[in-house]
């Protein structure tokens, strides 16, 4: 059996798709507010976890069980495209749940568990029988839940040396995730056309490009009201305002996506969802300096 290319392995894993949990686990490092003298390695060892490991390992999963509307969607994908010869896309994906599973063993309990449970998700996102992603509300949801959720969760409960993170984190970790849904939503425009021939209902299937457009808007818009007057209840108005800037931009990007859906659902991905992931960043910041202040 011929063996796949360093170059294949690499654009199955879709790095690009790293930084949404790298970037979460890193909010909720920050929204510990523990300090970070000595805990470093453990900050860097739970970064590469949430992004090279579990998030790689869910995109070789999602590519092997979607190879067949890739080969209508995206035949130039590693799989469809015969990149990846036989089975290997199924034997890498199983092969870097193991790798994951051991390098989450080095964050102690809250580490590990969030890993079986990021994989888990990732599993059944894609593999039957649950095939979460069949079905746009169910697929989206454990999409946010693992790249935002848990990845900031776990992020501030292994610097607070596994103790469960403080409500105000969860919540927060809770309203990006329900963001997170809508910004899933835009990924599925470019494989309408595939989705509808194998029967994936995902939102633009189910609602419409229209109007799964909006509701993806209202989903990314409306957990980011409810984190800003979170913030001005908690005494961070600066940070509050700094989040409704970083909004009202949004607003005004996704005005112009809603006039041409299709044709700019990937423009706002590129340029409209870096402001939201900032106003997470912001937030974090904001949750470090009350428990920093005893707040």
């Amino acid at each position: 059996m011929s063996l796949p290319q360093l170059s294949a392995v690499t654009e199955l894993f879709k790095p690009i798709t790293w930084f949404p949990p790298m970037w979460a686990f890193a909010c909720g490092v920050v929204a510990s507010g523990v300090p970070m003298d000595g805990k470093w390695l453990l900050a860097l060892i739970g970064v590469a976890l949430a992004g090279p490991f579990v998030c790689a390992t869910s995109q070789a999963v999602n590519d092997w069980f979607d190879r067949h509307v890739d080969a209508i969607n995206e035949p130039q994908r590693p799989i469809p495209s015969g990149r990846m010869p036989g089975r290997w896309g199924l034997y890498i994906a199983v092969i870097w749940t193991l790798v994951s599973l051991a390098v989450a063993s080095l964050l102690g309990p809250w580490g590990f568990g969030a890993a079986v449970l990021g994989l888990l998700l990732a599993w059944a996102y894609s593999a039957p029988p649950l095939r979460l992603k069949e079905n746009g509300w169910w697929g989206n949801a454990a999409c946010g839940i693992s790249y935002e959720g848990i990845a900031w969760t776990t992020g501030a409960a292994v610097m607070a040396g596994g103790q469960m993170p403080e409500p105000r984190s969860l919540w927060l970790a809770l309203l990006y995730s329900v963001g997170t849904h809508g910004i899933m939503t835009l990924n599925d425009f470019k494989a309408v056309a595939g989705d509808r021939a194998m029967g994936v209902r995902s939102l633009p299937v189910q609602l419409g490009e229209q109007r799964a457009a909006r509701v993806a808007c209202w989903f990314m818009v409306l957990p980011q009201l409810l984190v800003i007057l979170l913030l001005f209840a908690w005494g961070q108005a600066g940070r509050a305002l700094a989040v409704a800037v970083l909004l009202a931009v949004q607003v005004l990007m996704m005005d112009y996506f809603l006039t041409r859906v299709s044709q700019r659902a990937l423009w706002y991905s590129g340029f409209g969802v870096p402001f939201f992931v900032a106003g997470m960043m912001v937030s974090a910041f904001a949750l470090r300096a009350l428990v920093q202040a005893g707040a």
